[in-house]
């Protein structure tokens, strides 16, 4: 679905609502300035009537009605480059991580945008249309727009996952055994999200040193500014991955510690009951001349012997902490 299509000329937009991608692939070509066309996600046959409008490369328009697991920055014939992006969303309620993507064609006059997932760049068009002076730079203003809406919203996601990470730091650094799927869960989530950001380091110091587009010095300036903050965000989420893989051993060896625990109450109450058990079997051989058989206080000995045997090792287990 198209969200909206304009024409932009002197950092303004020329007109109000939205045209049709034959109308606006006609301006791009004949009258100055750019058009910015926004879609999310749109059909099959949608992207192949934009495809048929702007000349785009059928490679590029098959990937950007997919997934894919790394950002990347491809140029293809036409002077058109094609680049994509992940983007992630902290989903509070459930406490999870959901990614989405943006698709996005810069050619020459026009800069196309196709959304799957997670994520709204009307405020980046909004935030964009306000400041004319970045508009006037082109299709490569947009582009920043957007990169700079995408890694800024990498930052809720990294603070979603900190609170999560202290949370099953505390429980494990208490003493407490946390919920070991509930660990895996989370650095799962964190993995995923260092192969979102990671890979678009290059791509983002390819833009900024201007090998992939014609930017200003003024315009670099501001895609600078994003390199360094998608930096501090990869930087911060391995320093999560880190966290998580101590948290994992240190959890496992609360586990570890707890098992032995149960291992020595169990050794130490098979010793208590297994001595008087012994004392028991011996009187209860029933030899001939046991002198302890015809004795009047046989019995009442044996019970005590037993008895004194299991209060000495409760209280010896004791003392060592065994029990």
């Amino acid at each position: 679905m198209i969200v909206d299509c304009a024409h932009y000329r002197d950092g303004r937009r020329q007109h109000e609502g939205k045209m049709a991608p034959e109308e606006a692939a006609a301006i791009c070509k004949q009258d100055p300035g750019f058009v910015w066309l926004g879609m999310v996600e749109p059909s099959p046959a949608e992207l192949e009537h934009v495809q048929d409008a702007f000349g785009l490369h059928e490679l590029a328009v098959e990937d950007a009605q997919s997934f894919h697991l790394r950002p990347k920055v491809e140029t293809y014939e036409g002077g058109i480059t094609f680049v994509v992006l992940r983007t992630a969303r902290y989903v509070d309620e459930r406490e999870e991580v959901e990614f989405g993507e943006v698709s996005i064609f810069v050619g020459p006059g026009f800069i196309i945008s196709v959304r799957q997932g997670v994520t709204d760049l009307h405020g980046a068009r909004l935030r964009l249309e306000a400041r004319p002076q970045l508009l006037e730079e082109g299709p490569a203003s947009v582009l920043w727009a957007i990169v700079d809406k995408i890694v800024d919203d990498y930052a809720p996601v990294v603070e979603g996952l900190e609170i999560d990470i202290e949370e099953v730091e505390k429980t494990v650094f208490s003493g407490s055994v946390a919920p070991v799927h509930r660990i895996y869960l989370l650095r799962r989530e964190v993995t995923d999200f260092y192969r979102a950001v990671h890979p678009l380091l290059g791509p983002a110091a390819s833009i900024t040193q201007g090998g992939v587009l014609q930017i200003s010095d003024g315009l670099r300036q501001y895609f600078r500014d994003v390199d360094d903050h998608l930096k501090l965000v990869n930087e911060e989420i391995m320093a999560q991955r880190d966290l998580l893989s101590t948290i994992l051993q240190a959890n496992m060896a609360v586990v570890a510690s707890q098992q032995n625990e149960v291992v020595r109450k169990i050794s130490a109450w098979f010793g208590i009951i297994t001595v008087p058990t012994f004392v028991a079997s011996v009187y209860g051989m029933n030899f001939t001349h046991m002198p302890e058989l015809d004795w009047k206080f046989g019995y009442p000995l044996a019970l005590a012997v037993m008895f004194g045997l299991a209060i000495s090792l409760y209280f010896m287990f004791k003392r060592v902490r065994w029990l």
